[in-house]
């Protein structure tokens, strides 16, 4: 059995580092968990948000978030974040370069894309971002998932693996929600389909030992 692990956007953008961006509570706190999650595997992926300062999304306040849009690929109004060359671009000290992973995501490049999971560059999950298409390369059927946030872009990344045909396993410590709430109602979605949710070291060996029984049945 092969494993991979998937660090999702876990970029200072999403962090109380860059304030002015989309400060996740504790999103700064991750890098450790992600690491650890890392040493369990055979590949390491990651993704990271890549936008333009004048996204057709952008909005200049956090009370003008979340406003529906009429764009294919972009839902919603967002502050400007993870823009390339900004601190917010950057990924947490402690995690490795883009180019030490054995895959990388940019995502978000052109100004009418905001795309959420790290699979697919549209909302309607017709343009692959060629991770999927890797893992089947390299034969891998579970992957780990970690990252921010996780009620956003973790979540949709999960799901997306999930409707690729991959067992996924959801770090908990190695995930911080951008509200309470929304985090709550992501845990029970990724639940009901099929994601195992690990919310220690313990819990994460468990989940890599079940996926050995489960490949046994295909």
């Amino acid at each position: 059995m092969k494993i991979a692990s998937f660090d999702v956007d876990a970029q200072k953008g999403f962090t109380p580092l860059c304030p002015e961006e989309l400060p996740v509570p504790g999103g700064d706190k991750i890098a450790e968990a992600l690491n650890h999650m890392a040493s369990r595997t055979d590949l390491r992926l990651g993704s990271k948000d890549a936008h333009s300062p004048r996204a057709a999304w952008v909005v200049a306040t956090p009370e003008e978030m979340l406003r529906p849009l009429p764009l294919a690929n972009a839902d919603l109004t967002w502050v400007s974040h993870c823009v390339p060359g900004t601190r917010g671009f950057e990924l947490l000290d402690g995690l490795p370069q883009p180019a030490d992973y054995d895959y990388f995501v940019w995502k978000g490049v052109e100004p009418d894309l905001h795309p959420y999971g790290a699979c697919y560059h549209d909302l309607a999950e017709r343009r692959s971002t060629g991770a999927i298409e890797f893992l089947r390369q390299n034969a891998v059927d579970l992957v780990l998932v970690g990252g921010l946030a996780l009620d956003y872009c973790v979540k949709t990344t999960a799901l997306q693996l999930r409707r690729a045909g991959f067992q996924v396993a959801l770090y908990l410590p190695a995930c911080r929600a951008l509200a309470a709430d929304s985090g709550e109602q992501a845990l029970e979605e990724l639940r009901n389909s099929g994601v195992r949710l690990c919310e220690d070291p313990t819990q994460l060996d468990a989940a890599i030992a079940a996926a050995v029984p489960n490949l046994e049945k295909k």
